[in-house]
């Protein structure tokens, strides 16, 4: 093996560029590797459009969000012309393996290609903690700070005004950063996909808080809970991504307009949208990422081929990444118990 190559895709996530950075420094100072910057997730391989990174291309890079390379939803197994010219280009720049940095979808043509005898290895992004097999991915506690944060500042215009304040975040089909986020935050409730709910009761216990002096509650409610006439998912548009999934938002102003009509309480929505994904990631992402790029670099020297890298405990490991395309990772129950026990 002499040349690899990196490529970030899907939604920009806190830490991307902490991976490439440990990607260069250990293909290059271990293994005497050449590093290839795919640009644009898939998009880079199907257009040909790659560089070369040095140790000047990730210098002052570690604190800095989003990725250096620029990421794309793009499926190169939409259409065999594509596919076609993704494999052209891995022959044609010498690419003797890959490293993908990516969430479920962009982990899923990691393993189509794999199964097309492409030496590939994965590294676990996202936010919304939805990938098994690691107890963590990087991103997600920057994610968490932010939304934390954001409930500490509503919380006092809430409490000045008297209003419930329902705050929407990011998840997807998962409840992990409302739930994580809404402990920290002290949230009075927390709407999750994994959890069904009732709006009466939610509306029951603002009035009972009220009825014992507290003038104001928080609602945390994740982007992906059933909710609505249909009492199906809200989407912003209908249309969807090459991979097939709709553009979620929205359901936090019909549970605000519903909380307000069941309450009497004024009641606002904030819907804290892309704030979530961007800006310089915490010093546990950095670490993370950090660890996860340089077993990414070990795991294609060693011939690991088809795998992630994974955190279980404080152990950096390896896993199929069938296992990992497989499911989502719902939240934990007794996570969600504790949170329950605060609320009210």
């Amino acid at each position: 093996m002499k040349k690899i190559g990196i490529l970030t895709g899907g939604g920009d996530c806190p830490g991307l560029n902490a991976v490439i950075r440990a990607v260069v420094k250990r293909a290059i100072d271990t293994y005497n590797l050449q590093v290839l910057g795919i640009r644009e997730g898939w998009a880079g391989l199907i257009k040909g459009s790659v560089e070369p990174l040095t140790y000047f291309s990730i210098s002052g890079i570690l604190p800095r969000g989003g990725t250096i390379l620029g990421t794309s939803r793009t499926n190169p197994f939409k259409s065999e012309e594509a596919l076609q010219r993704t494999l052209n280009s891995i022959e044609k720049y010498g690419i003797d393996g890959l490293v993908v940095v990516g969430g479920e979808d962009t982990l899923g043509v990691a393993h189509r290609l794999h199964g097309q005898g492409i030496p590939v290895v994965g590294v676990p992004k996202t936010i919304d903690n939805d990938l098994p097999c690691t107890d963590y991915t990087f991103g997600f506690d920057t994610a968490v700070s932010i939304v934390a944060e954001a409930i500490d500042r509503l919380h006092t215009t809430a409490e000045s005004h008297h209003r419930v304040m329902v705050i929407e975040v990011m998840g997807r089909h998962t409840g992990w950063i409302a739930t994580v986020a809404g402990i920290a935050g002290g949230a009075d409730c927390i709407l999750i996909p994994e959890i069904p709910f009732k709006i009466k009761h939610v509306a029951e216990m603002i009035k009972k808080r009220r009825a014992r002096g507290k003038t104001f509650s928080i609602i945390v409610v994740a982007e992906g809970v059933e909710f609505g006439e249909s009492n199906g998912l809200v989407v912003q548009d209908e249309k969807t991504d090459e991979f097939g999934h709709a553009l979620l938002g929205g359901v936090g102003i019909i549970i605000g307009k519903k909380i307000e009509e069941l309450t009497g309480m004024e009641t606002r929505v904030t819907n804290l949208g892309y704030i979530q994904r961007g800006g310089t990631p915490t010093a546990f992402d950095r670490v993370l990422a950090t660890r996860f790029g340089v077993k990414a670099v070990d795991m294609l020297a060693n011939g690991e081929h088809g795998k992630m890298a994974c955190l279980r405990g404080n152990t950096i490991e390896s896993v199929d990444l069938k296992e990992v395309i497989s499911s989502s990772k719902v939240i934990n129950p007794e996570l969600y118990k504790i949170a329950e026990l605060f609320f009210g």
